[in-house]
């Protein structure tokens, strides 16, 4: 979920004692028009110079742009779209660079891949204990039906952040708010809608926000986006996980739970009371763009699937444009990205969590992605 030292060519030859005269000043561009772009000509991909660098959970050791496996065959257009919105919010690191990244969103990948080349120095990132090979998950927005009314087999309540939440104060678990009817009492006229099932329910706590179409008293339908507001503060427990260490099933993706719990369907409360945390959200309207891209992360701007990330941010900073390499039975992914999320479970140097997007295609594809990772940190020079 992260120092630029602008460049200039120095140009002095020694020869027999004497200094040659320096070469003139390029004249600076007329006000009002921006400088030109730098060039990489044909600078080669040199051994890189400078230590290692150290972060709270990681330590970055430098390398050449040839380390990065496939760097040259990605569509780095791509991704621009998403370093674009980074530079919405900069981190003071990367905000000098924010005028040539947005000049550059209509380049050639070739002439994308020069400018980083000239501008960024690739670093491999490592825990300090210094293995490279970490975990790759996913996660994605999902897309459901709601009610605004509770009725017609709508039972299950999405609230808003209720009233005397205190952060970082645990709250009640999500057992209690389905079990005690004074923490009902307190959560009354708190709901922004209801859903059909508790299992999506439950799977767009988790995933922390997701699109729904809900369907108002008059009949009319909408498109909105429910987005994270806060937390029970209670600690996140996989249900999966539970339901595996209980013997209960092999299979914890969630088609493998579904299926299991409509075996036993006796055995939901206690899956769905397995995790004690509760997400509350806000109502967010859907414009035709923001359908465009993906929910905020916690840099503060709209995910782009395929090219955001969720990362530890004491490993790599918020806006720090990443090289990603894993392959496995789901993927084989070799490109840019930007770390611009995070997430409870997302922790240590080589860990990251892949936004795949929104709807079923993309909940197919997070819930199936568990594959080794590679991470190089791309930092201004």
């Amino acid at each position: 979920m992260f120092r630029f030292l602008g460049f200039a060519l120095i140009v002095g030859m020694l020869a027999s004692c004497a200094v040659k005269p320096p070469t003139p000043p390029v004249p600076a561009p007329p006000a009002g028009t921006e400088a030109p772009l730098p060039t990489l000509g044909e600078t080669p991909d040199t051994a890189p110079t400078g230590p290692a660098l150290q972060r709270a959970h990681s330590r970055w050791v430098p390398v050449r742009w040839a380390d990065l496996p496939g760097f040259d065959a990605d569509a780095t257009n791509e991704a621009w779209n998403a370093w674009i919105k980074s530079c919405e919010r900069p981190p003071a690191t990367f905000k000098p660079l924010c005028s040539e990244v947005r000049r550059l969103s209509l380049a050639t990948p070739e002439e994308q891949r020069q400018w980083m080349r000239l501008r960024l120095q690739p670093y491999r990132v490592e825990p300090l204990d210094g293995a490279t090979e970490g975990l790759l998950t996913s996660y994605f927005e999902p897309v459901y039906e709601a009610m605004r009314q509770r009725g017609n087999g709508f039972e299950v309540p999405i609230y808003r952040v209720p009233p005397g939440l205190t952060p970082r104060k645990p709250w009640y678990t999500r057992q209690d708010i389905d079990t005690r009817p004074d923490v009902r009492a307190q959560l009354a006229g708190n709901e922004i809608a209801w859903m059909a099932d508790p299992i999506d329910a439950l799977i767009l706590q988790i995933q922390g926000s997701g699109r729904v179409r809900v369907t108002e008293p008059d009949g009319s339908q909408r498109l909105l986006r429910l987005a994270f507001a806060a937390t029970n503060e209670q600690p996140y427990r996989s249900p999966g996980a539970w339901a595996k260490s209980q013997g209960l099933t092999g299979d914890t993706t969630w088609p493998g739970i579904r299926a299991w719990l409509a075996a036993n369907p006796t055995r939901l409360q206690d899956f769905l009371w397995s995790n004690p945390r509760v997400v509350f959200f806000r109502e967010e309207p859907l414009s035709e763009l923001d359908t465009q891209f993906g929910p905020r992360g916690a840099q503060g701007v709209a995910l782009t699937p395929g090219r955001s990330i969720a990362v530890d941010p004491q490993s790599i900073p918020y806006g720090t444009p990443v090289w990603l390499a894993s392959s496995g039975p789901v993927a084989r992914l070799q490109r840019l990205v930007l770390a611009q999320d995070t997430g409870s479970a997302i922790t240590g140097a080589v860990r990251a969590d892949y936004f795949a997007g929104w709807g079923p295609e993309a909940g197919e594809f997070a819930g199936r992605m568990k594959q080794p990772l590679r991470l190089w940190a791309l930092w201004p020079k």
